[in-house]
């Protein structure tokens, strides 16, 4: 079978990892690999699939439905198979395998099969929250004793970096990169918690299963409080929230209402939203996603 990445993939690596061509361009070599090594039965490639990974919709020697899931080094794949590992399929996706030497360097994982085009995100929406919310308190765990997971503040310093660099070159983020580096700064003075994070959590990532209804996946893992994993939450269905008259309000009513919910303090959780929206909105201007630039940046400016 020809293993052609989704444009979806290609247009993202584009944009974000220089390298990108070149693992492209092994990997129907690797995923072929990967494939009889097992020998599984390729039934299709995921479309329009992920912006990170290559994900296979494949089925094992006994005919159980699974996934083959390949991602680049940048992606960070071994640290999501050690999140999976340490949460043991409570609230994500469970491993199939633990993945030798060849795996783990080339960025293979074997997981099992959820529906793949059922989300949270397609319930309504008071709904959605309320599933994904619960989905994401299964996930908060203590980490694993001497975890090599990089933290909330290793993961912000970089993007501060970058935010920092954005602002001098774009005089109208400045004031918003100010205010979130600010949130920043103060937030990490006095983290209240530190647990094993999703990392990049929506309600998107979080699909129906049979083992349970809902479970998470394509977890970006770090170390850190559980407002951090929430806030990117908060400004799920952006384009909805910044198309209605009442967007500002709406917004500052879920983050009261998902902060009571998951019992997270209400301040952390809107200077971490801030912090975020902010971050993804000057990344997304960098790159030419105009469109995604403005939203974000508006739904922080409420914030």
């Amino acid at each position: 079978m020809a293993f052609e990445p989704p444009r979806r993939l290609v247009r993202a690596l584009g944009e974000a990892a220089p390298d990108g061509a070149g693992w492209l361009a092994k990997l129907p070599e690797v995923a072929e690999r990967a494939v009889e090594r097992r020998e599984l039965a390729v039934e299709r490639v995921q479309v329009p699939g992920g912006r990170s990974s290559l994900v296979v919709l494949v089925r094992t020697a006994d005919g159980t439905p699974a996934v083959l899931k390949l991602a680049p080094r940048r992606a960070r794949p071994e640290s999501e198979r050690a999140a999976l590992a340490h949460w043991g399929g409570l609230g994500a996706v469970q491993l199939r395998e633990g993945g030798g030497a060849r795996e783990r360097d080339e960025g293979v994982l074997l997981l099992e099969r959820l529906r793949p085009d059922v989300s949270v995100r397609s319930l309504p929406e008071a709904k959605a929250l309320l599933e994904a919310a619960g989905t994401l308190r299964r996930l908060w765990v203590e980490p694993p004793g001497s975890h090599r997971f990089e933290t909330v503040a290793e993961r912000t310093g970089r993007q501060a970096a970058a935010m920092r660099a954005g602002a001098v070159a774009d005089d109208e983020v400045a004031p918003l990169v100010d205010a979130a580096l600010a949130a920043r700064e103060e937030l990490l003075a006095a983290p209240p918690e530190q647990r094993l994070l999703h990392g990049t959590f929506r309600q998107s990532k979080v699909l129906a299963g049979d083992r349970m209804p809902w479970l998470a996946v394509g977890p970006d893992p770090v170390v850190g409080e559980g407002a951090f994993d929430l806030a990117r939450l908060v400004r799920d269905r952006v384009e909805d929230l910044v198309a209605q008259p009442s967007g500002a309000s709406t917004t500052r009513r879920r983050v009261k209402r998902l902060a009571e919910s998951l019992e997270v303090d209400q301040e952390r959780l809107r200077g971490w939203a801030l912090f975020r929206a902010v971050e993804s909105g000057v990344r997304a201007r960098r790159v030419g996603r105009e469109r995604d630039a403005e939203l974000l940046l508006e739904f922080a400016s409420w914030l």
